[in-house]
């Protein structure tokens, strides 16, 4: 009997570690999900908490965390939700006072923008604190990640091409050389001769003057209007689809156009889910 109690207490214990990620040989495996943040709550659990989990659910034996760039949104959510997420030096700090030594850090931003360099730049003083660390590439990427998400788009608004309605999407800009990823989507978009869609961004170009441009005389009579960001936030609800004068769809309505909007961030689209957990694969690949 106390030989059989011997065997379970080891197997439980077992269990126990594989749970979180230990793996005798290689120590306690982890992959950081890295986001700007957003203070929305639904859209939070059904794009940065969706392709959290569908990392976790593709890489059982590692744990997965979570950290956030932006610390205005970090710190309105502990104090209006009670709600603590780490920085990215807190969400390190944290890892190595854990004991892990082998961590995928996984953004989820859209390119190789400031902010990506700036992780990048946070994650270079602590390549001596882990046995193993590496980041993984952002969304858009290679001309393959273009091509699948231009078709991931496209099939998920397939219902209202009529001839007679362009779907825009908006991007946030950025002055980084990286900006170019909004036009580059745009020549995938022609290339796969969907020609009633169209990219723009709030804060570069093409800016939403050069998208009205762009279907002006071509016989729409409605434009549909959908975040080309991970999460549907502020930018989405308030730039996008407000209803003050400087709106997308206030400025779109008053130049005669239809307005629909669609509130749903490129996380809720299982395509993007799947490509995000492909990065994390590739980084894994390259670290051995």
């Amino acid at each position: 009997m106390k030989k059989f109690r011997v065997v379970i207490c080891a197997m439980a214990l077992l269990c126990a570690l594989l749970a979180t990620g230990f793996d005798s040989e290689d120590g306690k495996r982890a992959v950081l999900v890295v986001s700007f943040g957003t203070s929305y709550q639904e859209t939070r659990d059904l794009t940065i908490g969706a392709i959290e989990n569908a990392i976790q659910e593709a890489y059982p034996d590692y744990e997965v965390r979570r950290a956030f760039t932006s610390q205005i949104i970090i710190d309105k959510l502990k104090e209006r939700d009670g709600l603590e997420i780490d920085n990215v030096t807190e969400a390190l700090d944290r890892a190595v006072a854990d004991g892990i030594t082998e961590l995928v850090v996984q953004p989820t931003h859209l390119m190789h923008g400031f902010e990506y360099m700036d992780l990048q730049d946070e994650l270079d003083k602590y390549t001596d604190k882990f046995d193993k660390v590496v980041m993984g590439e952002p969304l858009l990427n290679s001309d393959d990640d273009f091509s699948r998400v231009a078709d991931e788009l496209a099939e998920d608004t397939a219902d209202y091409i009529d001839g007679k309605t362009a779907v825009v999407f908006m991007g946030h800009g950025t002055e980084a050389d990286s900006n170019e990823i909004y036009a580059q989507m745009q020549g995938v978009f022609e290339e796969k001769d969907l020609a009633d869609y169209y990219v723009g961004t709030v804060e570069a170009e093409p800016s939403l003057d050069d998208v009205i441009a762009a279907i002006d005389g071509k016989g729409y009579t409605r434009v549909v209007l959908e975040p080309m960001m991970v999460v549907a936030g502020d930018h989405a609800n308030n730039d996008m689809a407000g209803d003050e004068d400087d709106s997308w769809k206030s400025i779109l309505t008053k130049e005669g156009y239809e307005v629909e909007c669609i509130l749903e961030g490129l996380g809720q689209k299982e395509g993007i889910q799947e490509l995000y957990v492909e990065h994390v694969q590739d980084a894994i690949d390259s670290i051995g």
